[in-house]
């Protein structure tokens, strides 16, 4: 989450040895792009690895062997990348979930207002890129793909943005965002509705009672992570035996998780003075990092479960999750489902209805159904530019929205898992399309004119609700 990051106690001091070995990597990690930089670093291995005299390794590392997790009638055997598609990736979605809901309630999708835009924008982008893909597949077998076009990649865009730094208003940033977040919302239900083939009812049922009691812990104000997570995981298991798929549960585990604070900041911040007058009027010798008495002990840890009280759980779980997701199982994912295979050379791969409706939606067909889309909200009075926002920087933002990598690789597995040779045809399109669109977006994007600051608005904060 972005947000002014305040010095810690730590920063005040000298660095400890560790610190020092660990801080290129550690500033790394800090940059918006590194995340972006990553996943193309594990697309491109994984391109290398299935093109490479040691290709059959890949695919039996990957695809091969069997993995069997869990005992007697609970026990699930898939490959790896059946367990990283289904449940890593539900670890990604529970974290779009969580992003999705604190958007609903607090941030740019809070307000009808301030929701109508980003909203506008994502709906232009499903759809005109979708028709582009029918229009190319009609009546063909590969028509079941037409949700693939449709999906934005967050974590790509936003870092292919921030190479821009600061000649990008922020407020076109935020923009992105939330037309990202409500993109991934619409692919959540395009997934739920119509990439599910066969359903077993009693699982739903289950899955239903284990929601019910998520819902209900979060009436009865249990604020402990790890019951959520026991309860998510019953849930996860209930919708992949469901048919429906698993990554699904993430998202209704997420909406479950509570929004509000166990205590408010005037509270917390009157409980807090005490507990750090206490601590400094027993700081003997403030100079010298010894071991704290007894009370400082005590002091501090009252500091310490304020501060925990303070922050809803919603926030906690999103920050603690969200590097993971990032640096280990988007890259993970790109590795497992990047791997294509080309034979007979690029060109001859996307020749084919599948790739053109693939690329034409995503390069064309995205941009042009977010702006247009944002022209006629913003004409007829429903939806307003964001501050320092210019028609072409929507452009810009629009190419970007067609770089859809991880989301719509993901729909493509699940649209063609009985047809290899369109499976790959269409990873093969989703990587063409999202590079077309990246660049295509960074030259839009570099040769706007910086637009002057506009004062903000004074604005009253949303409450947070569970």
């Amino acid at each position: 989450m972005a947000g002014h990051k305040l010095p810690t106690a730590a920063d005040l001091t000298s660095p400890e040895p560790i610190e020092v070995l660990t801080k290129p990597f550690l500033r790394f990690a800090s940059l918006s792009s590194a995340g972006g930089l990553i996943l193309i670093a594990c697309t491109v291995a994984a391109m290398l690895w299935a093109n490479s005299s040691a290709s059959e390794s890949y695919h039996h590392f990957f695809h091969g062997e069997k993995l069997s997790i869990g005992f007697a009638e609970l026990e699930l055997s898939k490959s790896l990348a059946h367990w990283i598609n289904d449940a890593l990736m539900a670890l990604f979605f529970f974290v779009v979930g969580l992003e999705i809901k604190r958007e609903v309630l607090v941030g740019e999708l809070s307000s009808p207002r301030k929701a109508a835009l980003p909203i506008a924008a994502a709906l232009g982008g499903m759809v005109v890129p979708a028709l582009i893909y029918v229009a190319f597949n009609a009546g063909e077998p590969s028509l079941r793909g037409w949700g693939v076009p449709m999906a934005t990649d967050i974590a790509f865009a936003l870092g292919i943005l921030s190479l821009l730094g600061n000649r990008i208003p922020a407020s076109l940033k935020v923009f992105l965002v939330s037309l990202a977040i409500a993109d991934d919302l619409g692919a959540l239900i395009v997934i739920a509705l119509f990439y599910t083939d066969e359903l077993a009812t009693n699982y739903l049922l289950y899955a239903g009672g284990a929601t019910l009691a998520m819902v209900m812990l979060n009436v009865l104000r249990v604020r402990s992570p790890w019951i959520y997570f026991f309860f998510g995981l019953a849930l996860w298991y209930f919708v992949f035996k469901s048919g429906v798929h698993a990554t699904i549960a993430g998202v209704v585990g997420a909406m479950t998780i509570p929004a509000s604070a166990r205590v408010g900041a005037a509270r917390y911040t009157a409980a807090t003075r005490d507990a750090l007058e206490e601590f400094e009027s027993h700081n003997k010798d403030p100079d010298r990092n010894a071991l704290i008495t007894r009370e400082q002990h005590a002091a501090a840890w009252t500091i310490h479960t304020n501060s925990i009280q303070v922050m809803p759980v919603l926030h906690r779980l999103e920050n603690a999750l969200h590097p993971y997701t990032v640096f280990l199982v988007i890259p993970i994912f790109a590795l497992a489902n990047a791997g294509i295979e080309i034979h007979g050379g690029l060109g001859q791969n996307l020749l084919n209805k599948p790739s053109f409706g693939v690329v034409l939606g995503l390069f064309v067909g995205k941009p042009l159904g977010i702006f247009l889309f944002s022209l006629v909200a913003v004409k007829l009075g429903i939806a307003s530019l964001p501050r320092s926002v210019s028609w072409r920087h929507i452009l810009g933002a629009g190419c970007l929205g067609g770089v859809g990598f991880t989301m719509a690789l993901f729909i493509g597995n699940l649209a063609f898992a009985e047809s290899p040779d369109d499976l790959t045809h269409t990873k093969l399109a989703v990587l063409v399309g999202s590079a077309l669109s990246a660049i295509a977006g960074l030259v839009i994007l570099a040769t706007c004119r910086k637009q002057p600051d506009a004062p903000a608005t004074p604005t009253t904060p949303a409450t947070p609700a569970d």
